[in-house]
């Protein structure tokens, strides 16, 4: 009897358990620590009114976590709808789809709030790397690590084109030079920077880093040394 193969499934089920407890005890701490800021503007998105909701930081933070069930209920639909298909990994590939949505969006939004002078202060530009690095600050820091964190961290689940470090980072920097360019265009009060091209795209790469066991492998494919061999080896031999 294979006592390896026994143990293995249930070690697995009590190793996932333990990850989704950290998970849900290091969110349950986060919003500890934001809740005062986040009730501060709980009265006027449970009124409906845009503004002071969905033109604040806390607004948009608040409405992300609220949305968060709704997520996860289209996820589990998605999957299920996947698994009555047949369809490979029907988890792996709802979470990645729906996370990419839900965990890009808002901060993308945040990004393209204009500022008190949207309209009126012409477009600025700072293109000297690091010289803004040092004037975000630790808050301003983590949040353009997190604009296109999910986006880093579900893509190369979802596609397994993208299952690649530096297509990552070509795809969070090339990401984050559109949001620049559109804040410049639209004239949003606010400097389109190199160093918050720079720091999104670390942070897409880092959070892939984080899922690199769960990535999408791309079909294996035959070198060029061996597709001869392999050819001769398939043709049928003359007598």
């Amino acid at each position: 009897m294979n006592h390896t193969a026994s143990l293995s499934a249930p070690s697995r089920r009590a190793r996932r358990t333990v990850l989704l407890g950290l998970a849900v005890l290091a969110l349950a701490s986060a919003l500890f620590v934001v809740r005062r800021p986040l009730m501060m503007s709980a009265p006027t998105c449970m009124a409906g009114r845009w503004h002071g909701c969905f033109d604040t930081f806390n607004g948009v933070v608040l409405m992300t976590l609220v949305a968060l069930p709704l997520a996860v209920l289209v996820a589990w639909a998605s999957a299920r709808r996947r698994r009555a298909a047949g369809i490979a990994s029907p988890w792996r590939t709802s979470l990645a789809e729906v996370g990419i949505v839900h965990g890009t969006v808002p901060f993308v939004w945040m990004t393209m709030m204009p500022g008190s002078g949207a309209g009126i202060v012409p477009g600025r530009v700072s293109l000297v790397p690091l010289r803004d690095l040092v004037t975000m600050g630790a808050l301003g820091t983590v949040g353009n690590l997190l604009v296109f964190a999910a986006l880093g961290f579900f893509a190369p689940m979802r596609f397994a084109a993208l299952a690649s470090l530096p297509r990552i980072l070509a795809l969070g920097a090339g990401c984050s030079v559109l949001i620049e360019t559109a804040q410049y265009v639209l004239r949003l009060d606010r400097v389109s920077s190199v160093d918050d091209v720079l720091v999104n795209a670390t942070g897409a790469a880092l959070a892939a880093l984080a899922s690199r066991r769960w990535w999408r492998t791309p079909p294996a494919r035959l070198s060029r040394r061996l597709r001869p061999v392999l050819l001769l080896r398939l043709q049928p031999c003359a007598y």
